[in-house]
């Protein structure tokens, strides 16, 4: 069994559900669509169909846990090229973005 960084984080994100994620303000909300777009959309391909990074459509996000997708938005997959979005996004931020995926959000 490989060691992976997300997993280590899982007990700490558990405890912070993504159920009560807070709405992001409307300019802020027109921001993260963008970045979805633009920056997600970069690796994952702009319709979220897949590219240097995985696909990112609902089918593919639907098994995997919203804390683990919340470590990898905030903290990046290190070995890959996927960045830690940290330093952009506040943790409200990447929840909305998980649950937008989750939900079926396309840019």
């Amino acid at each position: 069994m490989r060691f992976r960084p997300e997993h280590a984080l899982l007990p700490v994100l558990a405890a912070v559900s993504v159920a009560a994620a807070g709405a992001p303000g409307a300019q802020r909300a027109v921001e993260l669509e963008e970045l979805l777009r633009h920056d997600c959309g970069s690796c994952h391909g702009l319709t979220l169909e897949g590219g240097l990074g995985r696909p990112l459509v609902p089918e593919a996000m639907a098994a995997r846990p919203p804390a683990a997708l919340l470590a990898t938005i905030l903290d990046g997959r290190p070995g890959t090229a996927m960045p830690p979005w940290r330093s952009l996004l506040s943790v409200e931020d990447a929840r909305w973005l998980v649950e937008r995926l989750q939900k079926g959000a396309r840019p």
